[in-house]
């Protein structure tokens, strides 16, 4: 069904999207790789896309949803903080919910499409 339909939930403030599909991608990719660049990379972004973007929802939200260490003879680093986890959850779920509350409508509207 996925396939078929896009839903995309966007929070916005200010003039900025403070998290939309792709922030949240990166958000898992960040927790997946361990650092901004390497994400940024995994997802075929520049690091200073990825690292505006991590920035944007940094300053959105009440607390950062991702934190970084500076680099050195270990390297640098990035995680997504328990505060973004918990955003990025209930983002995932509100996404889930949308694709759910629509459905039965998609079925009667993809059986309506030319083969």
């Amino acid at each position: 069904m996925t396939d078929s339909i896009s839903i995309k939930i966007r929070l916005h403030t200010d003039d900025a999207v403070a998290l939309g599909p792709g922030k949240a991608d990166l958000l898992e990719a960040i927790s997946n790789h361990g650092s901004i660049s390497a994400a940024g990379r995994a997802m075929g972004m520049s690091y200073k896309r990825a690292w505006d973007l991590v920035n944007t929802m940094n300053v959105s939200f009440a607390k950062p949803l991702v934190s970084t260490a500076k680099g050195g003879a270990r390297g640098g680093g990035a995680e997504v903080t328990p505060f973004g986890q918990t955003i990025l959850s209930a983002y995932r779920e509100m996404e889930h919910k949308a694709h759910a509350a629509i459905a039965t409508d998609l079925t009667k509207l993809l059986s309506m499409l030319r083969s």
